[in-house]
């Protein structure tokens, strides 16, 4: 059966305030109003009625819900609702001509940001519900959260160690082990012993999604981006700055246990191949963080750069 009416929803400084175009799946990018912690939700609900029919209803209402639901194929579920405020915009009764509600959600708490991962989505959006004796109507309108919930622990360098037992010693370093989503990693690659032919070394960074609670949890790794930071053999002694601009790419900050639904972690992982094409690892967990205040970086935060000082 045919829908008797068409439901609208509008946020009330639509125009005003700041979208984001946010990819949902391959081919689609969704645009959505900007909102912080804190701030309220305000908006209208509008109910246009069909060739002038008649609607019976048993109450008409809104809410305001967070919600995180699983995307794996074999395992969607029912999302999670970790909040969820409502309001009556009309008690049972008849609608006989198109009608407009306003809605106000003063001062709500949004304690987490929005995230659309490989297998998860933790989404806001308002929801509105017509009650009826068969079935009921309802739509919903997504907004888009940011949190800026800083680390409050001390950010320290990070030192790793890649070796074989008299064949190789390299030392890693990095400038911090917290960034915010423009930063720039900043490094140095340290060769104190090399007696295998190093064909190549190659720099990613990789995001790991866990879903689910133990014992069923289910991981999805991704690789943000990956670049070679060598090509040809190195000699003890050399030095390799590295510099990597994080602007340029589609990054998130870190979840950790949101909800004991999800988390979301970034980790540095070094690659070195020597001519056998053996493959050698080594990998850093590090924080992301939304930092308040960040102009939009410049064009040099579109690509890496990476400074090679081995002459040639």
């Amino acid at each position: 059966l045919s829908t008797p009416v068409d439901m609208e929803i509008t946020f009330a400084d639509a125009d005003q305030r700041k979208h984001v175009d946010i990819k949902i799946d391959k081919d689609t990018t969704e645009n959505y109003p900007l909102y912080l912690d804190g701030e309220s939700v305000i908006g209208k609900v509008n109910i246009r009625l069909r060739n002038g029919k008649r609607l019976e209803h048993n109450g008409i209402k809104v809410e305001f819900v967070g919600s995180i639901g699983k995307q794996l194929f074999y395992d969607r579920g029912k999302p999670t609702e970790f909040l969820t405020l409502s309001q009556e915009l009309a008690a049972p009764g008849e609608l006989r001509q198109s009608t407009s509600f306003d809605f106000e959600f003063k001062r709500v708490e949004k304690q987490y940001e929005c995230y659309n991962g490989v297998n998860v989505r933790l989404r806001y959006f308002v929801r509105v519900t017509v009650s009826r004796r068969m079935a009921d109507l309802m739509s919903e309108k997504d907004i888009w959260v940011y949190s800026y919930r800083m680390p409050t622990e001390v950010t320290n360098s990070i030192k790793m160690e890649v070796g074989i037992e008299d064949c190789l010693h390299i030392d890693f370093e990095y400038n911090k082990s917290k960034y915010h989503l423009k930063d720039v990693i900043v490094g140095k690659i340290y060769f104190l012993l090399v007696r295998i032919k190093i064909k190549t070394m190659e720099l990613a960074i990789i995001r790991r999604e866990t879903t689910g609670a133990a014992p069923n949890l289910y991981n999805e790794s991704e690789t943000v981006t990956k670049f070679e930071i060598m090509d040809g053999a190195p000699v003890r002694g050399e030095t390799i700055p590295i510099r990597l601009f994080l602007g340029g790419f589609d990054l998130a900050p870190t979840f950790r246990d949101i909800n004991k639904r999800f988390s979301t972690r970034y980790y540095l992982n070094l690659v070195l191949i020597d001519e056998e094409n053996r493959r050698y690892f080594k990998q850093q967990e590090i924080t992301l963080f939304r930092r308040k205040g960040i102009a939009l970086a410049s064009c040099i935060s579109n690509f890496f750069l990476i400074s090679n000082v081995r002459s040639s």
